[in-house]
């Protein structure tokens, strides 16, 4: 018994000093961001003469969460997918956006440069080598050393974020970061959010501010009420000034009065609680968003259709000197990725 005793007693020091081993080394790593960094800026930017344009959104969940995925996480039970897998993701992904070159702006998020989940596959490089018309900017949003969870299987290190590819040369390019996060340690394993503001002159001496977001998801809604206060007194200072404002992402929200009649918005996670964008949320603004489709599917189960759990994340706001011709979600059945790309046709008043 004493020998049992002691044996336990060392495997759970054992078990301290690795678990504090890691930490320190996450903590001492750890991404700290500037609250702005930018990412680009330059005088030969270019004057930008149209007044209609298509934009494009989609989270790509790094190629790693088709229709075959579930994730633990999200109340399923796998961390990612075959390598083989993975490629053929990334490759149908870049094929689909390379049909919508036609657009003047795609917006990316969960684009993965260097991660052991999507097996280092880098997703940027594999969209530029099809995109060449376009200008491709990256702006991190998960770098983190080593995600030691689920302990069978660590999902080890990541490296992550949004993207901005563009047909007009920006005059700058800038990444703002969310204020706030989850509390020590949780925060050094979790994603440190941002929005990436790109901006683009327009004949008329105003500007035109694309802007990619990726907001909080497994919070209790706190960061996301602070981020959404965080995007309102932003764009607003940006329209006071007569600019034209695109805000799109994945949102982890619902959209202002959504239907939860046509979706299923049943809360499966309890670590993914969805609400709904409050409806004094800048009210002189509109939300658009396709109301036919969904954007977005659970992870608790390999993609089903008319089984699996949908909803509607990604959409766009936009400013109220700004006219929705058309807006569309591509049904993909999320065969490549959890969420559907959504496409927004616009003008300028």
């Amino acid at each position: 018994m004493k020998r049992l005793f002691k044996f336990i007693l060392k495997l759970l020091l054992l078990i301290i000093i690795v678990v504090v081993i890691i930490v320190s080394y996450i903590s001492f790593s750890d991404y700290k961001p500037e609250s702005l960094n930018k990412i680009y800026e330059s005088d030969e930017y270019e004057l930008v003469d149209k007044i209609q344009f298509e934009i494009l959104t989609w989270n790509i969940g790094y190629a790693g969460l088709g229709d075959d995925m579930d994730f633990f996480y999200d109340g399923g039970k796998k961390v990612r997918t075959t390598k083989k897998r993975t490629q053929q993701n990334i490759d149908a992904i870049s094929k689909k956006l390379l049909e919508y070159s036609n657009v003047d702006f795609i917006m990316l998020q969960e684009v993965d440069i260097k991660a052991k989940r999507s097996y280092y596959i880098n997703n940027l490089e594999n969209i530029k080598n099809k995109l060449s018309d376009f200008r491709s900017f990256y702006a991190p949003n998960y770098r983190v050393k080593y995600v030691p969870i689920p302990i069978t299987e660590p999902m080890g290190d990541v490296e992550s974020g949004l993207v901005i590819l563009t047909k007009y040369k920006p005059s700058s390019v800038v990444r703002h970061s969310f204020e706030g996060n989850f509390s020590w340690p949780k925060k050094l394993f979790m994603l440190d959010r941002c929005f990436m503001v790109s901006s683009f002159k327009l004949k008329n001496n105003k500007q035109l501010l694309i802007i990619n977001t990726h907001n909080s998801a497994f919070d209790d809604g706190t960061l996301k009420y602070k981020q959404l206060k965080q995007i309102s007194d932003f764009v607003t200072a940006e329209y006071n000034k007569g600019n034209y404002i695109v805000l799109g992402g994945d949102w982890n929200q619902n959209p202002p009065s959504f239907n939860e009649e046509v979706f299923d918005n049943e809360d499966v996670n309890a670590r993914f609680k969805i609400s709904s964008i409050s409806k004094e949320f800048l009210p002189k603004w509109n939300i658009f968003c396709d109301i036919r489709t969904s954007s977005n599917r659970f992870l608790t189960q390999p993609y089903v259709k008319g089984e699996t759990k949908e909803t509607i994340l990604d959409m766009f706001l936009c400013s109220p000197n700004i006219e929705k011709i058309e807006i569309n979600t591509l049904d993909l059945e999320f065969e490549n990725s959890d969420h559907n790309p959504v496409l927004l046709k616009f003008e300028l008043l």
